[in-house]
C-alpha cells in the first residue's frame, strides 16, 4: 500500500501522543496497588473504554473482519453480542463479590474459595494462556497489518510492536495502559463507525447493502456449520465468554481498580451497550470488502486493511492505521499487565517471597513484564499456521476456560465444594477437550467446549458428593491493601443492564 506524506505524518504524531499521554498519566506509580489495579481509582467512563480497547484490537479488526469477509458471514458477531449479556451479568452478580474481597487478581478468588493450590494451578494456566495464545496472537495480527500497510518484514513488526508496547508498560503499569486504551478506543470506535459510513455510500446505501449481502447477515447458521452453528449459541459461546469477560484477569483488572463498586457496576455497563455497535464496524465492513474488492484479497484476514486503503482519504487513512496500530499495543500492554500481575501476586508474593515490599514487588512485576515481551515475540509467528487468527485465539482458549468457568461457577453455587474439585476439574479440561478436537475435527470448537464443561460438572460435582466440606465456605471480605472503596452498587445499573439484554435479544430476533 501507499501512504501518502500526510498519511505518515498522522501515523506517527497520534502514536506519540498516545504514549506520551500514558507515560504522565502513570509518572507517579509507587506502590502495588497504584502499579497493578491504577490506585483503586478508576473511573466508570474510563474502565468501559479501557474494556472496549484493550478487548478490540487487529485480531477484530484483521481477524472478525475476516470471518465476515468469508463463511461466517454476521454470525461472528455472537462473540460481541453474547459479551454484552455476560457483562451485564458480571456487573450486577460477580463484581460485588470480587470487590468485597479485595483481591488483586482472579486466580486470588480461587484461594478464597478453594485454597492455595488452586490459585497457583489457575495462575500457571493463565501465564501460559497469555504468553503463548494471546499475546503472541496479538503481535502476529498487528505485524500482519503493518505488514499489508508498510511492507514490514513480518518478524521485524512482531518486535517492533512488542517492544514498544512493552517499554511505557514496565514503565506505568495499569494506569498507562487504561490512558491508552481510552485514546486508542475513541480513534477506533470512530474510525470504524467512518469507514462503516464511507462503505454504505460507495455501494449506494445501507438497503443495497443489505439487499445484496442478505446470505451473509444472518446470526443462525445450520447446526452443521464448522464455525458457529446455532447449538452453539446455547451453551458453547457462553463458556468463552464468560471466562473471558467474568474470570480473565486481562479484563478484569480494570473493574478490579474501580474506585467503587457502582464505578465498576456501570463501566461493565457502559462497554456492554458499546459491545453492541462492534459488530456494525468490523463486521459489516469485512461483508463490504467481500462486495467490492473480493478479487483483491487473498485470505480474509486482509480484508479491513484493502477496505481502509481503498476507501478512506488522505490523512484520515493514517490516522486509522495509527488506531489499528495503537489497538495491538492497547491490548498487547493490558495483557502484559495482567500477565505480569499474576505472576507477582499470585506466585512471587504467595508463594516466593510472601513479605516481599511494595518497591521489590513492583520491580519483579516489570521484570516479569519484561522477560514476556520477549517470549511472546518469540511465539509471535505461531497463529500463522491457523487459517484464521480469531479462530486461533477462541480455538486454543478451550483447552483452559470450560475448566476456569466450571471451578467459578460451581464454587459460587455449590459452597461445599472442595478443592480436589477444583484441582480435578482444571486439569482433565486440558485432555478432555484435545480429545474431542482430535476424535470430532469436523465438529465446532464450541460444540467441543459445551461438551467439556459438562463433563467437568459432573466431575465436580462426584467429588463434592464424596468429599463435602464440612460448612459451607463464607466469602468475606477481607483487606482493600492501602485503600478501602465503597461498596454501594448502583441504583441505575439493573435497569440498564436490563435495557442491553433486550437490545441484545432484539438484534437476534433482527438478523437470525
Amino acid at each position: 500500500m501507499e501512504l501518502s506524506l500526510l498519511d505518515v505524518l498522522a501515523f506517527v504524531v497520534f502514536l506519540s501522543a498516545v504514549i506520551g499521554i500514558s507515560l504522565y498519566a502513570s509518572r507517579k506509580e509507587e506502590n502495588t496497588e497504584d502499579y497493578f489495579l491504577a490506585g483503586r481509582n478508576l473511573t466508570w467512563w474510563l474502565i468501559g473504554f479501557s474494556l472496549i480497547a484493550s478487548n478490540i484490537s487487529t485480531e477484530h479488526f484483521v481477524g472478525m473482519a475476516g470471518a465476515g469477509f468469508g463463511a461466517a458471514g454476521l454470525a461472528i458477531a455472537s462473540y460481541e453480542w453474547i459479551a454484552a449479556i455476560t457483562m451485564v451479568v458480571m456487573g450486577l452478580f460477580l463484581l460485588p463479590i470480587f470487590l468485597r474481597l479485595g483481591i488483586y487478581t482472579m486466580p486470588e478468588f480461587l484461594e478464597h474459595r478453594f485454597g492455595q493450590g488452586a490459585r497457583t494451578l489457575m495462575a500457571v494456566y493463565m501465564i501460559i494462556a497469555y504468553v503463548g495464545v494471546a499475546i503472541a496472537a496479538v503481535l502476529y495480527s498487528g505485524a500482519l497489518g503493518i505488514q499489508a500497510i508498510f511492507g514490514l518484514d513480518l518478524t521485524l513488526g512482531i518486535w517492533l510492536i512488542g517492544l514498544l508496547a512493552g517499554a511505557y508498560t514496565i514503565y506505568g503499569g495499569l494506569k498507562a495502559v487504561v490512558w491508552s486504551d481510552l485514546l486508542q478506543g475513541a480513534a477506533l470506535l470512530i474510525g470504524g463507525a467512518v469507514v462503516t459510513v464511507i462503505g454504505f455510500e460507495k455501494l449506494g446505501g445501507i438497503s443495497v447493502f443489505l439487499q445484496e449481502n442478505a446470505d451473509k447477515l444472518h446470526v443462525g447458521l445450520p447446526a452443521d456449520n464448522p464455525d458457529i452453528p446455532w447449538t452453539a449459541l446455547l451453551l458453547g459461546i457462553w463458556i468463552p465468554n464468560f471466562y473471558y469477560w467474568g474470570f480473565n484477569q486481562f479484563i478484569s483488572q480494570r473493574t478490579l481498580g474501580a474506585r467503587s463498586l457502582r464505578d465498576g457496576q456501570m463501566g461493565l455497563i457502559f462497554a456492554a451497550a458499546i459491545k453492541l455497535i462492534i459488530p456494525f464496524i468490523i463486521v459489516f465492513p469485512g461483508i463490504m470488502a467481500f462486495q467490492l474488492f473480493r478479487d483483491q484479497i487473498a485470505v480474509g484476514d486482509q480484508a479491513y486493511p484493502v477496505l481502509i486503503n481503498n476507501l478512506l482519504p488522505v490523512g484520515l487513512r493514517g490516522i486509522l492505521f495509527a488506531a489499528l496500530f495503537g489497538a495491538v499495543m492497547s491490548s498487547l500492554d493490558s495483557m502484559l499487565n495482567s500477565a505480569s500481575t499474576i505472576f507477582t501476586m499470585d506466585i512471587y508474593k504467595r508463594r516466593l517471597r510472601p513479605l516481599a515490599t511494595a518497591g521489590q514487588t513492583v520491580k519483579v512485576g516489570r521484570i516479569a513484564t519484561a522477560v514476556f515481551v520477549v517470549a511472546g515475540c518469540l511465539l509471535g509467528p505461531l497463529p500463522g499456521s491457523f487459517s484464521g487468527v480469531f479462530e486461533y485465539i477462541q480455538m486454543i482458549w478451550g483447552f483452559i476456560s470450560p475448566g476456569i468457568v466450571a471451578v467459578f461457577v460451581f464454587g459460587l453455587v455449590f459452597r461445599r465444594a472442595p478443592q480436589c474439585a477444583a484441582l480435578a476439574a482444571m486439569i482433565l479440561g486440558v485432555p478432555v477437550y484435545g480429545l474431542l478436537l482430535w476424535l470430532f475435527p469436523d465438529v465446532a470448537f464450541l460444540n467441543h467446549m459445551a461438551v467439556t464443561f459438562s463433563v467437568l460438572l459432573l466431575v465436580m460435582a462426584a467429588f463434592t458428593l464424596a468429599r463435602p466440606l464440612p460448612e459451607p465456605v463464607r466469602l468475606l471480605g477481607e483487606t482493600f491493601g492501602e485503600k478501602s472503596i465503597d461498596l454501594r452498587p448502583s441504583s441505575s445499573a439493573r435497569w440498564l443492564g436490563g435495557i442491553v439484554v433486550l437490545l441484545t435479544i432484539m438484534l437476534y430476533v433482527v438478523f437470525w
